[in-house]
C-alpha cells in the first residue's frame, strides 16, 4: 500500500498531502474496497497528528471515497454505478468541449508533444507498465486541455472522475485493452492534425466512453469492488 512507504510529511501541508496519498491508493486499489482505515496507524506512519488525517478523510467522504461509520471506524467505499456515471457525464462534457476548442487551434508543435506521449505509451505498453501508463493517459487529457486554453477543465475532471478512474485502473490489466486505448489516442491525435472539431470531438467522445463498455466484465471479475449491480 503507497500510503505505508510515503515518507513523513511536513506540517505545513500534511492534510493536503493525506488526502492525495489516500486518494490515489483507493483509485489504485492499494486501499481495497471495504478495508478499513485507521487513524491510529496513520498519524503513526506518517508522524502528524489526527487534525489533518480527518481533514483528509472527511474530504474522501465528501468525495464517496469512504464511509464514517461512528463508533466503526472509516471504510474505503466500494465503486458507486452513480458515482460513476456522474464522473463520465462530467468529463466528458468537460474535454469534449475542450477537445473542440484544441482542435481549432492545435500547430505542429502541439502535434508533435502529443505524438511524444503516445509514442511513450506505445513504449510502456510493451513491458504491461499498467501504473505508467495510466500516468501517461493522464498527460495525454491534461494536454488537450492545456492546448485548449482551458487547463482548469482538466483541474474539474480530475477532481469529478475519482470513481471512474478507479474503473479504469481495473481495466488496464484486460487482454487488447491497451493497445485500443493507444489506437483511439491516434485517432484523437489525427482528428487534431486536421484541425477538425467534429472528428475530434467524435473520437474523444468515443473514447472516453470504452471504459464504461469493459464494466460487465470487471464487475464479473471484482463483484466485491462494486456497491450494486450495474445496468
Amino acid at each position: 500500500m503507497r500510503i505505508l512507504r510515503s515518507q513523513r510529511l511536513s506540517a505545513g501541508s500534511a492534510g493536503r498531502q493525506v488526502y492525495t496519498t489516500l486518494r490515489e491508493a483507493i483509485i489504485a486499489g492499494e486501499l481495497e474496497p471495504g478495508q478499513r482505515i485507521s487513524e491510529n496507524e496513520l498519524t503513526v506512519r506518517l508522524g502528524v497528528s489526527r487534525t489533518p488525517i480527518r481533514e483528509a478523510l472527511a474530504r474522501l467522504r465528501d468525495e464517496r471515497f469512504v464511509d464514517v461509520i461512528p463508533q466503526l471506524g472509516t471504510y474505503v467505499t466500494r465503486i458507486s454505478t452513480g458515482a460513476v456515471e456522474d464522473a463520465q457525464f462530467v468529463r466528458e462534457a468537460l474535454e469534449c468541449a475542450a477537445v473542440r476548442i484544441a482542435a481549432e487551434h492545435a500547430d505542429a508543435a502541439d502535434i508533435a508533444a502529443l505524438e511524444g506521449l503516445v509514442r511513450r505509451q506505445r513504449e510502456v505498453v510493451a513491458h504491461a507498465d499498467f501504473e505508467r501508463f495510466a500516468v501517461l493517459d493522464d498527460e495525454f487529457h491534461a494536454a488537450i486541455c492545456e492546448l485548449s486554453g482551458r487547463g482548469f477543465a482538466w483541474e474539474v475532471a480530475q477532481r469529478a472522475k475519482g470513481h471512474l478512474s478507479r474503473v479504469r485502473r481495473l481495466s488496464l490489466p484486460q487482454p487488447n485493452y491497451l493497445g485500443e486505448m493507444v489506437a483511439e489516442h491516434h485517432e484523437v491525435l489525427d482528428a487534431l492534425r486536421r484541425n477538425s472539431p467534429d472528428q475530434a470531438e467524435a473520437a474523444l467522445r468515443h473514447h472516453l466512453r470504452m471504459v464504461l463498455s469493459a464494466i460487465p466484465v470487471i464487475r464479473a471479475q471484482h463483484p466485491d469492488y462494486f456497491e450494486e449491480e450495474y445496468p
